[in-house]
């Protein structure tokens, strides 16, 4: 296995988990809304989100620049 296809993995898997985080926030934005649980959930879930972001693109620009 070369570098880039292992990058080309790390995507797919980072891809998954940015997936499975926004779920996640947007069922905890909804729950907030409805009075379910308190607010400190959509902070830590968002932060969730942010990092599994911005691993998707620091990723897919090193998946990139592999030639």
């Amino acid at each position: 296995m070369n570098l880039k296809s292992a990058a080309f993995f790390a995507i797919i898997g980072t891809a998954l988990w940015t997936l499975l985080t926004a779920v996640n926030l947007v069922r905890s934005v909804s729950a907030v809304a409805a009075g379910l649980v308190p607010a400190v959930n959509v902070v830590t879930t968002l932060v969730q989100f942010v990092a599994a972001l911005s691993l998707l693109v620091f990723f897919g620009s090193f998946y990139r620049s592999q030639s």
